[in-house]
Formats: C-alpha cells, structure tokens, sequence
C-alpha cells in the first residue's frame, strides 16, 4: 500500500493544479464577457461632440457624429476580410464645419479598386473614435511612399494628411458612397478563448485522473501478480 501513496499523492495534486487553471480561466472568462459588454455599451452610447483634449484610454470607441468635407487624398491599409478577401482601408483627411481635421476611416474597398476614385466634398458622419492596435513584431514597415499601410499609425497617418492625430471610424456615412464599404468598430477583432482554454484544463485534468487510476490499478495487479 504504501507504494501507491506517491503515484496518488502525484495524481491529486497534478489534478488540483489543472482543475485551478480551468476555475481561473471560468473566472477570466466572466471578467472578458464583462469587458466586452462595456465596450458594446460605449459603442451604442449617444454621440458626443470631437474631444479637445486627446486622452484614449477614456475616448476609445466613443461615438461622435460629424458634419463637414470629406477632403481629397487617401492612405491605403492591408487588411483582409472574412468571406470577401484582401484589400484596403481608406483613410481619408475630414474637416469638420468648425474648421478641424481628423482622419477619416472611411471602410473597405477590394485590391482591384485601390486606384479606383471615390466620392468627396460635404458628408455626415456617423462613427467612434479609435486607437487601433494594428502593429505587432511581424508587422511590416509602412510603404508611405507606395501608400501601402500595414498598420493604422495615427501619428504618421496625421503627419501625412496634415491633419490631428485623430481617427474616426465610420460606422454610416452619408451621402453614402456605393465603393466603399464601411467597417465600424465591434468587438469581435477581440479575443475570448478563456472557454476554449477553461476546457482544455479540465479536459487534462480527467485525463490526469484516468492515467493516475490505471497506473495505481495497474502497480496493484503487479504487486499481486496477475
């Protein structure tokens, strides 16, 4: 008997540890869905006037509507969308009717319409602001020079298009231009695997068990022989 205590001793404590991970991923899963229901809720808010002071950790996603001129000029931004394929963002430089310029993301357009014109002059806005996390290790440099985005650098875009720092997405543009179509912001570019990961813990965590009760069972037989 006493050999078995090791092997048992083994087998609850790897299957504490993962049944705690899968308990912690549960948890993080109900404190993601929480994040995201805020963010679905600042979305849908009411408008609000263009900030005057920049500070995005409180301004991320904030709806604003905007009346003004969609001014000539576009940055282009690699993107691909499910179902449709690659293609591009257009960001385009926005005056508003006191006189400030913002960047304007005005949605998709596929590769073969990159040189392809588009409507400008007087438009409504309807959209959030953003500070998209586009750039991560592998992200290629920008290609200013060809006007190939890779990433939606607000500080270079505005340097470019001589505009703030500021970027709108439009959720509805009005008079709408047929070419282009919109990409509004939403959560579901944000992950939520904590289920998926909570189950592969738990999933180990019977394995754990069934590999423990087959090594005991097994050690058992040996010891009498069978």
């Amino acid at each position: 008997m006493q050999r078995l205590i090791a092997p048992l001793l083994f087998g609850l404590a790897g299957t504490a540890i993962l049944v705690w991970l899968g308990t912690w991923q549960i948890q993080r899963l109900a404190w993601k869905e929480g994040v995201l229901a805020e963010i679905e809720s600042t979305i849908a808010a009411d408008p609000a006037p263009l900030p005057r002071m920049i500070a995005p950790a409180e301004q991320r996603y904030q709806p604003v509507t905007l009346s003004g001129v969609i001014e000539p000029g576009e940055l282009h931004v690699l993107v691909s969308v499910k179902r449709v394929g690659a293609g591009y963002r257009v960001v385009s430089p926005y005056q508003t009717e006191d006189g400030r310029r913002v960047l304007l993301d005005r949605g998709f357009v596929p590769v073969d319409q990159k040189a392809a014109p588009r409507q400008t002059g007087p438009a409504q806005i309807d959209g959030n602001l953003h500070w998209p996390d586009d750039r991560n290790s592998s992200t290629p440099d920008n290609d200013i020079t060809g006007n190939t985005w890779f990433a939606r650098d607000i500080a270079a875009m505005a340097e470019v298009l001589q505009t703030e720092p500021l970027l709108v997405i439009a959720r509805n543009v009005s008079p709408n231009d047929p070419a282009v179509t919109p990409l509004p912001v939403d959560t579901s570019g944000i992950p939520n695997d904590h289920l998926q990961y909570a189950i592969t813990w738990f999933s180990l965590a019977a394995i754990w068990v069934i590999m423990t009760l087959f090594f005991i069972r097994r050690q058992s037989r040996d010891r009498q022989g069978l």
